[in-house]
């Protein structure tokens, strides 16, 4: 099976511009990602693993927008967090895409903290400390309409 079948005509031709081929990690891990199915990616860095974990749900954003906030990642490392939200640039770029991305950690001012219950971003990017104290709190009402989670260094 091609694993670029998965995705919108948009989201496919950005990538074949942008990429020689999928990785191994993007061959397996998409039609996995879009049947539904839970999915533990383990490769070596460099390998496109994040790519292969958003691209399908960044697809789908562009394909059926919806209010409100659907996809969350998790990552204990908060460097990493600030990198995966420059890394999404590209590809947010390349498909023209208007979906919003915002990085909440322990060190996100509480005026911007508001702002995002207010106006959710599509993808939200934060570390387990501030995802528990979101869900803890009524911050947990924004988490309803999420459909996507990413897990990243669950080792960490």
């Amino acid at each position: 099976m091609d694993p670029l079948a998965v995705f919108s005509p948009a989201t496919r031709a950005w990538f074949e511009r942008t990429f020689d081929a999928p990785t191994p990690p993007q061959q397996l891990g998409w039609p996995a990602i879009a049947s539904g199915r839970h999915v533990l990616i383990q490769a070596p860095t460099g390998s496109g693993k994040t790519l292969t974990a958003f691209l399908y749900a960044l697809d789908r954003l562009n394909e059926a927008p919806g209010k409100g906030l659907r996809v969350l990642y998790v990552s204990p490392l908060k460097a990493l967090n600030y990198d995966i939200e420059r890394n999404l640039r590209g590809p947010l770029a390349g498909l023209q895409s208007e979906v919003r991305v915002a990085v909440r950690t322990g060190d996100t001012p509480q005026k911007e903290r508001r702002e995002l219950l207010k106006e959710p971003p599509d993808i939200l990017i934060t570390t387990p400390e501030s995802l528990f104290l979101m869900l803890t709190s009524p911050a947990r009402d924004v988490m309803r309409s999420v459909d996507t989670l990413i897990l990243d260094e669950v080792h960490a």
